[in-house]
């Protein structure tokens, strides 16, 4: 028999589109706060999941029951999104998602974080990922000092 509160990753569905965004959003805000404020409502958000991240990458969500509280998208070798409901870091919740994303993934992953992200960035050197390179901001639309992060796979 299975737990309803057991956390479980499953593909993402386009009817997940609205929460998904709402996590994107809330993790920004809450765990990046030197970010320029987010010009693109909750509708905007859930449109471009629905119609660019959920078309053009692999995305996981994980539940409990019904409830998502995080997602990951990868397209290619890259992790382009993980994300988590801000009350739900620190859980284990983000490595469930980042070891889904590796197992699809085994020949390795890059990822592009922001220098400021400590948290982020101690997290995934945790998970065996290096820093490959850093840039001054010009290729994010931030404009914002990033890294790329690599883990070389099993």
């Amino acid at each position: 028999m299975s737990d309803d509160k057991e956390t479980k990753i499953r593909l993402a569905a386009t009817a997940d589109a609205a929460a998904i965004a709402h996590i994107h959003l809330a993790s920004r805000a809450a765990a990046m706060p030197y970010l320029p404020p987010q010009k693109r409502g909750h509708e905007q958000v859930t449109r471009w999941f629905e119609e660019v991240v959920l078309t053009t990458c692999r995305v996981w969500v994980a539940v409990r029951g019904t409830e998502i509280l995080g997602y990951a998208a990868l397209e290619g070798d890259l992790l382009e999104h993980l994300y988590l409901r801000p009350d739900l870091r620190r859980q284990g919740i983000g490595t469930l998602l980042l070891d889904e994303v590796r197992r699809h993934s085994p020949d390795g992953l890059s990822l592009h974080v922001f220098q400021q992200n400590t948290e982020a960035r101690a997290f995934y050197a945790r998970h065996g990922f290096h820093v490959l390179d850093t840039s001054d901001g010009d290729r994010n639309m931030e404009h914002l000092p990033d890294m790329t992060l690599r883990w070389p796979g099993r």
